[in-house]
Formats: C-alpha cells, structure tokens, sequence
C-alpha cells in the first residue's frame, strides 16, 4: 500500500500555487495575507463573504479571532473544501463546530519546503511493511498526531520521526540526505503491537492472516512458523505455532468407520458399511459391532472362528454352543465338536478318506479326509493344504490367504480364520502346515490405523515415523534418532544426550533457538535470541526492532528518546529537543518549545515577523508559510476583521440543575447567617449576665470554696447542692414576711381588747386570732388577713365608748402582701433575712 504511493514520488512535478495570487491563510487566533504555496489542510468559504481562507490544522470554535474568521466559521452558508488526506469530508461540505482541522492517521509529503506543492498522502498501512524500504523524495512531510514513521536517512540507518518536518533541509547532518520509508505505525496501542501486528488509530492492533493475540504475538490454530502460514493440505492437525515447524501430526482419514455409524468395516459411497470378515450388525443398529453366526469374540477384541463342527460358541472362551449336524460334544475339550463315525447300513464303520453309502463304504473326494458324500462341499475334514471355507474346501496363497476371501489358513483348526483386530487383509509368512495363525501379519488396516509390526494400530509407537510413501506403514527411525518424522534421518530428538535441531543431531543449539526438550526450538520472530517461545523472552533483538524492553523487542524508544546503536540501550534527547537523532542539542529532530524552530538540527528562536507565532504541530511560523502582501504592492484593500477580535456577548437560560444548586446555595447562606446572629446574641447574653454579676458581687468565691470545688472534681463526690430557685426564694420571703406582720397585729389587738356589750357591731362569727399565734406563720390565708379587724373598732376600746356612726368596714385584701424583695433586686439565689418595720410604740 505504502509503496504504491510512493513510487516515483513527486517526478511529475508538483502543481503549485501560482505566486501572483494572494490568498488568506490561518490558524486559530491568528490570520495572514499574502503569498502562500502551503496546500495542507481546509479551505473554508462562504456565501456573501468574498474572501476565502486557508485553514491550517487546529482546531475552530464559534469564539475563535480574529473576526473575518469568526464570519466564515459562523456562517451558516460556510463550506469546507479539504486538501489530501485531511478530514473525513468531501469538498463543499457544510461546516458544524467545533471544528478540528487534521490530518487523517497517516503521513503527507510535499515537493517543496512548508508544505508546499501538491500533497500526497498515505494512511496507515493494513499489513507489516516487513525488510522493505520504499525510497521517496520530499522537503517537507507532515504526520498526524499518535504516528511515528521510521526511515533511513543519510548516514543513520534508521531514525523515528514524530512529528512533522517542515523543511527536510533543516535536520540535522546525521538524518539529511535521500529518505526511505521503513515503517509507519500508531503509537497509540498499549502494549505495543508485535512486530507482526499493525497498530492502528483507535489503540488495536490489527492481525495478519494466521496471526492472533492481543498484540498479534501468536499463530492461530493450524497455523504454525514465523508467518503463520497454515498447516499443509491432507493434515488434520501439525506442529503449529509460531516456533511449530508444520510437520504433520494426524493425516486427514477419508471415510472413517463412524463417519457411516460402523466400527469394523469401511464406508461406502452410498453410506453403506462393508464389515471385516467375522463381524456383522449390532442388535443396536451399529454397523459391524457384533461376530457374526460362527464367530466369537475374543479377549483381543477380534471374532474368531468357531472350532470345526461348531455352529455356535460363547464369546470369551469360544465353548461350544451348539454344533453342527453329524457332530458331538467332545468330551475332553468343550470348545470342540467330535465327527459322528461314517458306518455302512449293516453298522459296519468306514475308514478315514470314505463314507457309509448302503451297505458299503464310498471313498470321500480327493480334497477330503473324512467327508459325508462324494462331493467337496461333503467334506467334513479337508485334505492337505485345503481348508474349510463356506462349507467347501479351498486353498490357499503362499502367504496362508484362503482362496476367493480376505481369511487366512488356520492349520490348528482347518478352517479359514480372521486377520488380527483392525485388519482388512492379511498373510503368514514363509506360509506352510505347521504355520500358526499367530503368525499373521496385517497388511492393511482400517481407516484411522496404521500399521505398526504386522498390527493395527492408532498411531506410530516412539522410534518410528509415518511413511508419507502410503501413510499407512510405520517406518523406524535411524539409530541416531530416538524419534524421528517424514524420514528416517529426519530427527526429533536425538540419541547420546544430543539436541535435535532442523532433523539434525548437534551439540549446541545454533542462534536464534533454544534448548527445549531434547530440541532445539526456534525463537519469536521479534527476538534475534531468546531464553524461550514468547515475545517477551527474548534477550537480543534484530535491526527492525532494536528496543530491548522487559523481554520485548520494539520498534522505538519514548517519543523524548533516541536508541543509542553503540549501547543497543535508549537515551534521553537534550532538553531543547522534542525528538531526536542522537545525543547533543544538534541532533533534534523537533522542538520542545513553541517559541523555536529547527536550524540545522538545532533548535532557535523562531523570530517570527509579522507578528505571527510558531503555528502548533507544523513547527514553523506562520510568517514562514505566508509571505506578506507588501501594502504598497497589494492588489487591493486588506480583508476587514483580518486582525480585529471579536466581541461576543452571550447570554445563556439557566438549567434547572443550576437553579438548584443556586437555591440551595442562598438557604445555606441563611441558616449559617442564622446560626451565627444566634451565637453571637448568646454570648452577648452572657457577657451581660457577668456584667451585671460583677456589678453586684455575686457569686463572690473566696479560697476555700474554690479549695471545695477543686476537691470534687479531683474526687468525683460531695457535690454541693445547687441553689434554690429564684421564684423558691422569693416565696420564702414572702412567707416570713407575713408571718411577722401578722405576729405584731396580733400583739396591738390583745393589748387593747375590750368587752364586746359596748361595741355596736355583731359579734364576729370567725374564731379568735389567739388559738392560732403558735402556728407556723405561712399556714394564714388569705381570709384570715381579710377578717384580723373585725371586733370592735381602735375608738371604742380606747375610749370605752360606742361610735355615734356606723363601723366602718375595712377593706377587702385580695392580693398578698407585696414583698419588699422583687426579682430585680434579690440579686442572688441565697435568701436573706428581710428589714422588718417596727410600728411606733412597739
């Protein structure tokens, strides 16, 4: 994909932009006018405005200055017209905001420096690049962000570009001369892809064919080698993996027993099973999973023939069942049938070799020893070298193969009998009458068998291989091998403590294996050497992936590092370098500051005129982009809102989640203003209560009962009684008070008593005062105090003498006596003792 591109890069020529037009060029918060061959990013117009821009990468909003921009960018007829490989968009496409200005994940190359002439552009690719350098030529080249391209140039065999190159001129000595393109991936993917996986933008890596795992460090299954290429056709499964050698394990078995419900015979084409001699159809439905009539199934899991004469026998033992007409049970040996003897019809018994035919004896058929008849088909026991088969007597090949059947001579029984279990044919060697039919040897299998020393058998045993000549015969290996695959000198693992390594037995594992098991196994492709099979056990790495990083081979260093070849370790670039080359301040590929430009692979002041800026991501200014339109010389009036800020007064509804939170906001406020006037009133409260305490000495504590109240504490007991309340001390006044008043009334009323005829009122009906002067003073009420007057008047028991008018009648109490103590001038909770007023006289 990448040297489609590239080919012939740029030898037509680039179009550029005729220089005597001048155009409009900007970049976020700044615009230029004048003379421009720049041709990356968008151009944005729009209806009404007669000025179009060129917008360099970044990104646009409804705020961005100056304001010939904000018009374009607001506009609701804006369109964007976007140069190679910039945006998703086509050209006049309508404009949404924000807007971001960038190039697509990949790389552009321009013929002329500051991105001039006409672009091409290349997108990430979708496969490894591999061993292959594509050489272009270009002065200038542009990455977008999270891409790092690796190429050679000049001296350095490899350098990393991170960011974009506005003038190739301007690298420094190490990285100036002819460009080739190594590699171009995302470093967006952590971890980092393998050297088989491409990064793409969206953090993934993308796997080739074959390829699997998170980081494409593996081969999928059947898929083995440092290219997962797939395991060989006719192979059910191999030696796959990344370090597997694709060497077939299980070969594919065309029409296996079970793949038409059969067990010991062959499918046909039609479905159908043809089942080995001795075995016939389950009572289940199973094809060929039972012996047949005259078989019987022995420990070896294989159907025997019955002996002689036998009809029937049990599996297991082979005992005789049931034998055949003309036969008896033996009574020695119960898995034999003994011959009834041959008699003529006077009961005269015939030899061996002749029959009972009326009264004399016939002789049998030349292939019979003893027979019933003068047939073949007659013949009980077969003559030499014929054997029964089917009632008759046959015979047989060199190797013991009975004639017309797959069977083979059993001289023991002189029948034909069955191959081995799994066997389709068979044969004894060096066949003749004193041969065992343990002799046999198989010479063909059933599918799914191989054939191991004349047995059937489900794979090659150690020290053997699968001859690929007919996959079905086990071969041995070579007695330097202890196993071997598809040849006999092809080792696996090797004899005398030797290792295996590519079907040789050597001493010492060669480089990029290890030592595994015997062999020696290939390292991951992303290692040069290893200490095992994983990506991450590698302990050198190869050109393409020099970084060595916690058992990982990469591809680069951090963007702030270059790899130093003499150390094969990454170092730090100088400070003054975004990325670098090597070691020094003249080695940086980019700056670290937006203020500098690259000069020779060395960062400068940018100094850029105009009062233009270094322009983000292009690592050049923008006054380096656009020649200014002498004013002079201009072929017209400059754009108006070129350089003039735009004033935005925005005015937005609330949301109902920001009218919460301001109401919540405004109650708080409230109750902590609350709280705290409350706070303050309490201590003013209290600072007034001291005042006044202080004004009127109360509470005075002298040293002995501080000496009182620090022992309590100390000792937590004989707590002082608290004092009375305010309104208990008042009442207690008022009592005594009264109870004195009424003390001195009752002295002045029994000092001037006088006899009741000379006064002119009704005796009182309430009891005298006198039984009552010993009581307790607070037990009068106040009807008592209401009647203390009503004998006889002062007047009349002074004088002696009756009042000429009527008595006067005292007035009604209906309040106590007002205490001369109040709650505003008790002052303190302790009572004291009242001044009492004396009446004259007393």
């Amino acid at each position: 994909m990448l040297s489609s591109i590239f080919v012939a890069t740029f030898a037509f020529g680039a179009s550029v932009v005729a220089q005597s037009s001048s155009s409009v060029v900007c970049v976020a918060g700044q615009c230029l006018q004048g003379y421009s061959n720049t041709t990356l990013g968008a151009t944005l117009s729009a209806s009404g405005i007669s000025t179009e821009v060129l917008l360099l990468p970044g990104q646009y909003t409804s705020t961005t200055n100056p304001e010939l921009l904000h018009e374009l960018l607001t506009s609701s007829s804006a369109k964007l017209s976007p140069s190679t490989g910039f945006g998703n968009s086509t050209a006049g496409s309508s404009v949404s905001l924000p807007l971001n200005i960038a190039l697509q994940p990949g790389i552009a190359i321009y013929p002329q420096a500051f991105y001039s002439g006409q672009g091409s552009y290349s997108g990430l690719p979708t496969s490894p690049v591999g061993n292959t350098t594509i050489p272009f030529t270009a002065s200038s080249l542009a990455l977008s962000g999270n891409v790092w391209a690796a190429v050679s140039a000049g001296s350095n065999s490899r350098v990393i570009l991170w960011n974009s190159v506005p003038d190739v001129s301007q690298l420094p000595a190490s990285a100036s001369g002819s460009l080739s393109l190594l590699n171009l991936q995302s470093s967006s993917c952590s971890p980092a892809c393998s050297g088989n996986g491409i990064c793409s933008a969206s953090g993934t890596c993308q796997c080739p064919s074959g390829f699997t795992g998170s980081s494409c460090e593996a081969c999928s299954s059947g898929f083995f080698g440092p290219t997962c290429q797939a395991c060989p056709s006719g192979c059910t499964s191999c030696d796959d993996g990344i370090s597997g050698t694709g060497r077939c394990l299980v070969p594919v078995v065309s029409n296996l027993p079970s793949s038409c419900n059969c067990i010991n015979g062959q499918c046909g084409a039609n479905g159908q099973c043809t089942c080995v001699s001795g075995w016939t159809s389950a009572s289940n439905g199973t094809q060929c999973a039972a012996c047949a009539a005259g078989f019987f199934l022995n420990t070896n899991g294989n159907c025997e023939i019955c002996q002689l004469g036998c009809q029937q026998c049990a599996d297991g033992t082979g005992d005789c069942i049931t034998c055949k007409s003309g036969f008896t049970q033996d009574g020695n040996d119960r898995t034999k049938c003994d011959t009834i003897p041959q008699t003529t019809s006077n009961g005269t018994a015939c030899p061996d070799g002749s029959y009972g035919a009326g009264s004399t004896c016939a002789i049998c058929s030349p292939l019979c020893t003893t027979c019933t008849g003068p047939n073949s088909n007659d013949c009980i026991i077969c003559g030499s070298a014929t054997y029964k088969f089917n009632g008759s007597c046959v015979t047989t090949s060199t190797g013991g193969v009975c004639s017309g059947s797959s069977l083979i001579a059993n001289n023991n029984k002189h029948e034909c009998d069955t191959c081995g279990p799994k066997c389709t044919t068979c044969q004894i060697p060096n066949f003749n009458v004193a041969s065992t039919v343990n002799q046999a040897q198989c010479t063909g299998c059933l599918p799914g068998f191989v054939l191991s020393q004349g047995k059937c058998v489900t794979s090659c045993p150690s020290g053997t291989f699968l001859s690929p000549q007919d996959n079905l015969t086990c071969t041995a290996c070579s007695s330097s091998c202890t196993s071997c695959a598809g040849s006999a000198t092809t080792c696996l693992t090797c004899a005398n403590n030797l290792l295996a390594s590519n079907g040789q037995c050597v001493s010492s594992c060669p480089s990029n294996t290890f030592s595994s098991s015997g062999a020696c196994i290939s390292c991951h492709p992303d290692c040069a050497t290893c200490s095992g099979a994983s990506f991450n056990q590698c302990t050198s790495c190869n050109k393409a992936l020099p970084v060595l990083t916690s058992g990982r081979c990469l591809a680069t260093c951090s963007q702030n590092q270059y790899f130093d070849t003499t150390s094969s370790t990454c170092q730090s670039c100088d400070s003054s370098c975004a990325s670098c080359s090597g070691a020094g301040s003249n080695s940086c590929l980019a700056c670290s500051s937006s203020s500098q430009v690259l000069r020779g692979g060395t960062c400068t002041s940018a100094n850029c005129t105009s009062g233009t800026s270094v322009v983000p991501s292009l690592g050049a200014c923008l006054s380096q982009l656009v020649v200014p339109s002498p004013s002079s010389t201009s072929s017209g009036a400059l754009p108006s809102g070129l350089s003039t800020p735009i004033t935005i007064t925005t005015t937005q509804r609330l949301q109902w989640w920001e009218i919460l939170l301001m109401a919540l906001g405004c109650a708080f406020i409230f109750v902590a203003f609350l709280y705290c006037w409350r706070r303050r009133a309490r201590k003013q409260r209290a600072k007034d209560t001291a005042a006044f305490a202080s004004a009127k000495a109360l509470h005075k504590q002298n040293w002995r009962w501080r000496l009182a109240r620090f022992t309590e504490r100390i000792f937590g007991h004989n707590r002082h009684l608290r004092p009375e309340s305010e309104e208990i001390a008042l009442w207690k006044l008022r009592a005594a008070e009264e109870a004195r008043h009424h003390k001195e009334m009752e002295k002045l009323i029994g000092a001037h008593e006088h006899s009741r005829s000379g006064s002119s009122r009704s005796p009182s009906p309430l009891p005298s005062l006198r039984p009552y002067k010993h009581r307790r003073s607070h037990d009068y009420s106040d009807a008592h105090s209401s009647n203390r007057l009503s004998a006889g008047s002062m007047y009349s028991q002074v004088t002696g003498m009756a009042r000429s008018g009527p008595e006067p009648r005292q007035p009604l109490k209906s309040n106590h006596l007002t205490s001369r103590f109040s709650t505003t001038t008790l002052g303190s909770s302790v009572p004291k003792k009242p001044n009492v007023l004396k009446l004259p006289g007393t």
